[in-house]
């Protein structure tokens, strides 16, 4: 008999290449095949997947590759630099989109409580579609890469903190969120010197076995990730950590190539669940408040990065295709739609509201990038570029 995890993965990928291939065919970001094959494979399409939760968990594997991989193109210097430039910016921009989202909920007659954690849950855009659809030669080596990594991680750290405070406990408090971002630049120090004086004597050693070099990436990666959440932060960012404390090497570009397929592999699988996790029996209940909200955020937040990027000193050009590039609502926000759930922080409703919305943005976003700005996913050969 036919082992059932094997079953639902040979099922994804199966299915997700057919309709990735067939939106290729038809101009389409491939992305949107990929939540339209979780829709048909999941519990509310044909139920021929089932184990949802055990593909979701794997396809974290994807979050923390895809922010070691961010890593691996920005000096720690650089870093710093964007930082300073980039933290009044995103922290302004976040508060502005809570507001406007929380009031619009509050209006259709949410309460306060359920109001503030859907306007938490939008502040963020999404490290994954924006890193998955910027050009390799773009992100890697041009300004524009840099500054939309800076601003991702900065609403990330933010993100942690929403979340830390929605699970409760010590880790809730003013101080506690201090001591977590004090606690992280010193793990970022010292990933820099174990890096210097231990990791890469170690790459020099077995630079010629690719396995094993690839291997010992992926260690370095993943053991700063475990350590990253043992500290109160997450693995996403520890795992971006360890990529910064790599680009200072003189293998970094080349682990990141070797890398992108594992990446882009378990990113495959985070898209399914995404759309195999609507529940449609709430969705009556929520589209409309969704499809508002949506719409209200697809209109300010390109708007509202834009202006203020040009504020910071950028061109018009990157202005206006940054505020497009991070117009969406971010996969943290299912994260907290879940955890703010199960709290009892809010509904059920609210919650699939929440992750209504993030569908929506990514998906219409999406299409907005893929047809106006070069990314890997191109459906037209000048728009085609890594």
């Amino acid at each position: 008999m036919t082992n059932i995890v094997f079953l639902d993965i040979a099922l994804v990928v199966i299915v997700s290449t057919i309709l990735g291939w067939l939106a290729l065919l038809g101009r389409q970001p491939i992305i949107i095949a990929y939540i339209v094959a979780g829709v048909i494979l999941g519990p509310w399409g044909l139920k021929y997947v089932t184990e949802i939760e055990f593909i979701n968990e794997a396809s974290d594997i994807g979050i923390t590759l895809l922010l070691f991989l961010a890593g691996l193109a920005l000096h720690p210097r650089k870093l710093m630099e964007l930082f300073s430039k980039t933290f009044p910016l995103t922290l302004l921009t976040s508060a502005l989109f809570a507001m406007i989202a929380g009031g619009i909920l509050y209006s259709l007659g949410s309460s306060v409580s359920e109001s503030a954690i859907t306007a938490a849950a939008m502040m963020f855009s999404s490290t994954i579609l924006v890193v998955k659809l910027m050009p390799t030669i773009s992100l890697h080596q041009k300004h524009m890469g840099a500054v939309a990594i800076s601003v991702l991680i900065m609403q990330d750290i933010l993100a942690v903190l929403t979340i830390s405070f929605i699970n409760g406990g010590s880790d809730s408090s003013l101080g506690g969120w201090f001591l977590s971002i004090a606690i992280g630049i010193v793990l970022t120090a010292a990933a820099i010197v174990v890096e210097q004086y231990v990791i890469r004597k170690m790459m020099v050693q077995v630079q010629r076995y690719n396995e094993l070099l690839n291997l010992l990436a992926l260690a370095w990666c993943f053991a700063l990730a475990l350590l990253g959440e043992m500290i109160g932060m997450s693995h996403e960012i520890g795992a971006f950590i360890a990529g910064v404390s790599l680009a200072r090497g003189p293998l970094s570009n080349y682990l990141g190539e070797n890398l992108k397929f594992l990446r882009d592999f378990f990113l495959v699988l985070f898209f399914f669940t995404l759309g195999a996790k609507l529940d449609f029996a709430l969705l009556g209940n929520v589209l409309w408040p969704a499809v508002i909200i949506s719409g209200v955020l697809l209109l300010i937040k390109p708007l509202v990065f834009r202006y203020a990027f040009s504020l910071t000193g950028e061109t018009q050009k990157l202005s206006r295709e940054m505020g497009f590039r991070l117009g969406q609502n971010s996969e943290f926000s299912l994260i907290i739609a879940i955890l703010a759930a199960e709290s009892g922080m809010i509904s059920a409703t609210t919650s699939q509201l929440i992750q209504l919305v993030a569908i929506i943005t990514m998906t219409i976003s999406s299409y907005l990038v893929v047809f106006l700005f070069p990314t890997p996913l191109g459906t037209s050969r000048p728009l085609k570029i890594d």
